[in-house]
């Protein structure tokens, strides 16, 4: 029998749990503090103090700051778990909602307790009133019994952090790891052999390790990685001081204190979702700050949700503007969320290869292909740390990031049960079929005033870009589009490419996620399975 009430999971706030779980995770803040100033301590009396007695207490202070340093783990795992209640109870409130409208369409009543009557001043009890009055109790039950199992699911974990606490935070586990780019499954089989205390050792001890590994739990990557970003801040400034240092700074150092200052904002806008408690909750599931910067970051729980949207973004993406391409993740997920408030999904940005820069550089297959691999382990490694049910799949690919997701199905095949183009170049690809995807679930969107309709050659898409509007190149007698070959293959949004096609409105290139775009509204059922 379900242990929460009508009554309960009405009045529930799962907001409030949120809240408890930021507040938990808020408290790293302070340790870090305290940590520093216990390290700044054990400096100085190393500096005036030896001897056996001196020897014996910096043994004792690194003990103490191994013991502290071990609790930030904690922190954040309790922050995940209360995330996960809410997200379970909003759910089912959002499906008791609609079972107490399925009975009041019906003419039915639902009392304080949950128990369901026909309304004598609407209806007279008949088989047929009796019928619907069952299929009422059945979805009330539903959204009781998985309010109950997100409550059961967050106590036990709950339960295990205090024991843990009391019995043993962390042990060293058996010599031997995987190594970067091991298969998923492997690594899924090797981490489920451990025991949760060699698990926390190796978040505490080995978070690069940890928070790179696809076939992990998300839970154990995002630990990891929140506590590796102080230290890449730390690269980031070093490499900042270090072009300061050069006086008078030249025009190559100037460039670069130009990426250092924009990875170093995209860093902090990162860090700032990552730590301000909105809904839903952001996982950081990698990061690397060198070069132009990279970031995979999840919103939402992808190993517990019914739905997994995984979006590449295209040519300049960087960590600079991370955060404004997580934005876009963000909107296909509350469209989601409007249309199906009843079910869980969850909303990846991967951005995990080098996107192109330049037109030189887009006009070239030579990133894609170099991404494929590790786009093709990220998907394997969601499908193999997923709990319950498997989830429903998409991946999105917006411009040259098409392209990756294209050649990334094409070569190595993607755990995917849907395939989304919107604003492709083409997708390496000449039919749906190449993909390897079901019948049926390889959609396109292509907006009529998206200059990429226009691309025979990165030559012109630059002269369109530069130019805009249409009226100059029909004077200076540039060609529009003839046929469907795009630049790296047939257009996906052709239907002679054998997919399906859903509707953008007008907004260009980077227009598909604008409110009332139908376009985001497509994105949406297609992530929803509809």
């Amino acid at each position: 029998m379900s242990s929460v009430g009508y009554r309960q999971l009405w009045a529930v706030d799962p907001g409030g749990w949120r809240a408890a779980g930021a507040a938990w995770a808020g408290l790293a803040g302070p340790l870090d503090l305290r940590l520093g100033e216990l390290r700044a301590a054990t400096g100085q009396l190393r500096g005036g103090w030896s001897g056996a007695a001196a020897t014996a207490a910096d043994t004792r202070l690194g003990g103490l700051r191994d013991e502290l340093a071990s609790i930030a783990p904690a922190l954040i795992e309790v922050d995940q778990v209360l995330a996960e209640l809410a997200g379970g109870l909003a759910v089912a409130k959002a499906r008791l909602a609609q079972a107490v409208a399925q009975a009041d369409a019906a003419g039915l009543l639902v009392d304080r307790s949950g128990a369901v009557r026909v309304d004598p001043a609407r209806f007279r009890p008949t088989e047929r009133a009796g019928v619907a009055a069952a299929g009422v109790a059945a979805a009330l039950r539903a959204a009781l019994d998985g309010a109950a199992a997100a409550d059961r699911v967050a106590a036990d974990r709950l339960d295990d952090l205090a024991r843990a606490a009391s019995t043993g935070w962390a042990s060293p586990p058996p010599p031997g790891r995987p190594t970067l780019g091991a298969a998923p499954s492997l690594v899924s089989a090797w981490w489920s052999g451990l025991t949760p205390a060699q698990r926390r050792w190796l978040i505490g001890r080995e978070p690069a390790l940890v928070g790179r590994l696809d076939g992990l739990p998300v839970a154990a990557r995002d630990q990891a990685n929140r506590l590796r970003l102080d230290a890449w801040r730390a690269e980031l400034l070093a490499e900042r001081r270090r072009l300061l240092s050069r006086v008078p700074p030249g025009p190559l150092a100037l460039i670069r204190l130009r990426g250092v200052a924009g990875r170093l904002a995209g860093l902090d806008a990162l860090g700032g979702r990552l730590t301000a408690g909105e809904v839903p909750r952001a996982y950081l599931l990698g990061l690397d700050p060198a070069g132009e910067g990279r970031a995979v970051v999840a919103l939402g729980d992808p190993d517990h949700a019914d739905r997994v949207l995984t979006y590449v973004p295209g040519m300049t993406a960087g960590l600079d503007d991370a955060s404004g391409e997580l934005g876009r993740a963000a909107r296909v997920l509350e469209r989601c969320a409007a249309l199906a408030p009843d079910e869980r999904s969850a909303a990846v940005l991967w951005l995990d290869y080098d996107a192109p820069d330049l037109l030189n550089e887009a006009a070239s297959a030579g990133q894609a292909r170099d991404a494929g691999p590790a786009l093709h382990r990220f998907q394997e490694g969601l499908r193999v740390s997923h709990d319950g049910p498997p989830a429903r799949q998409t991946v999105l690919g917006h411009s040259y990031g098409s392209l990756v997701v294209g050649v990334a199905a094409r070569e190595h095949g993607l755990a995917a049960d849907a395939l989304v183009f919107v604003g492709s170049p083409g997708v390496g690809a000449s039919h749906a079929a190449e993909l390897g995807v079901p019948p049926g679930e390889v959609w396109a969107s292509s907006a009529p005033d998206d200059v990429i309709r226009a691309a025979r050659s990165p030559e012109e898409l630059g002269r369109r870009a530069l130019l805009g509007a249409a009226p100059l190149a029909a004077v200076l007698g540039w060609p529009g589009r003839t046929g469907h070959e795009l630049w790296f293959g047939h257009d996906p949004a052709d239907p002679g490419f054998g997919g399906r096609v859903f509707p953008s409105g007008r907004g260009g290139h980077t227009g598909y996620w604008e409110a009332g775009n139908p376009a985001l509204d497509g994105m949406a059922r297609v992530v929803l399975g509809r």
